[in-house]
């Protein structure tokens, strides 16, 4: 992968914050402590998305990362991440557990919790992100196999280095082109065997991930209802599937997703517009707060579904007291 961030071209009293914000927009919030002084820091980035998928392919002087409570408490959408080490050492903390990765090994780690990464002799290394419904795998395991070495005895993850390393240096695949989304799903489905039979549970790669897809979605909409550019492309795109796949698997659950959306963001309307803080927002903006971006949109939408405009309803739970 190409770099798109190299900070020999960066003012040494500018590298940190420049490095921490280009990971912060690309792949997560983290703290960032430099091992040398700041004219002596050295980082090169390749940064790229593959669908859903991001990756960071990083070379640099020694560092140490946090993932601090804080940043894993405010994180919006959980995530796992995939830790590949190319050459050198590099130790992944997290769960009250460690370990160390050697050339040929990775690890996984959640957002949702904090972690460390310690690069003390420099970093040589890949870093790709997944979104966890993705994987549809219990949160236990995913806690069970977290900072785990993977590859030591586990055929599976020995494989999955090799593909994982060279999907990280794609440059074809991250510059969108047509075959990227193809690939999508395989890495997914490598990366569940992998979690899977490294926690002596290879019956999950069997199942088919349709069976939890419907409660992955619903859930995923459910947690973006306020993003107005929430699609069925953006939904199927996080989840690894096709749009048309997609529709299918709701659709053997009576869920029309543009419906269930619609509807979902009209009785939060609802119950704003006659909660306490009702009377201090337009009609407009309730509206825009949960992705009705037209307002007379709304308003039609919102008299066809309850019988009586927004402006009515607010009105009705809040009534003007007379003087």
């Amino acid at each position: 992968m190409s770099p798109v961030l190299d900070t020999a071209f960066t003012p040494p009293q500018d590298r940190e914050e420049v490095v921490r914000n280009a990971v912060r927009d690309s792949i997560v919030a983290v703290d960032i402590d430099h091992g040398p002084p700041t004219d002596g820091i050295s980082v090169r980035l390749g940064l790229g998305t593959v669908g859903p998928l991001r990756i960071c392919s990083a070379r640099a002087t020694s560092v140490t990362i946090h993932r601090t409570e804080r940043l894993a408490r405010e994180d919006e959408e959980p995530a796992v991440f995939l830790g590949v080490q190319m050459t050198g050492t590099s130790l992944v903390v997290q769960n009250g557990r460690e370990c160390l990765l050697r050339p040929g090994e990775c690890a996984v780690y959640e957002s949702v919790a904090p972690y460390t990464l310690l690069f003390d002799k420099g970093v040589d290394h890949h870093f790709l992100r997944f979104p966890r419904a993705s994987l549809a795998l219990p949160e236990r395991l995913l806690r069970d196999v977290a900072a785990v070495a993977l590859g030591p005895g586990n055929p599976v993850a020995r494989l999955a280095f090799t593909y994982f390393s060279q999907l990280a240096v794609s440059d074809e695949l991250h510059q969108g082109a047509g075959d990227a989304d193809s690939v999508v799903t395989p890495s997914i489905e490598l990366l569940r065997a992998v979690l899977a039979t490294q926690h002596g549970d290879s019956g999950l790669t069997k199942g088919p991930l349709e069976a939890t897809l419907t409660q992955r979605v619903t859930q995923y909409v459910q947690a973006h209802l306020a993003d107005p550019d929430l699609s069925a492309a953006r939904i199927a795109a996080v989840h690894g599937v096709s749009v048309r796949h997609l529709y299918a698997v709701l659709a053997r659950s009576g869920i029309t997703l543009g419906d269930w959306i619609r509807t979902r963001r009209l009785a939060e309307c609802k119950r704003d517009l006659a909660g306490p803080h009702g009377p201090l927002r337009t009609i407009a903006a309730t509206g825009r707060r949960w992705g009705f971006v037209d307002a007379s949109h709304f308003s039609k939408v919102f008299r066809q579904t309850y019988g009586m405009s927004p402006r009515d309803w607010r009105d009705l739970n809040h009534p003007r007291t007379s003087m």
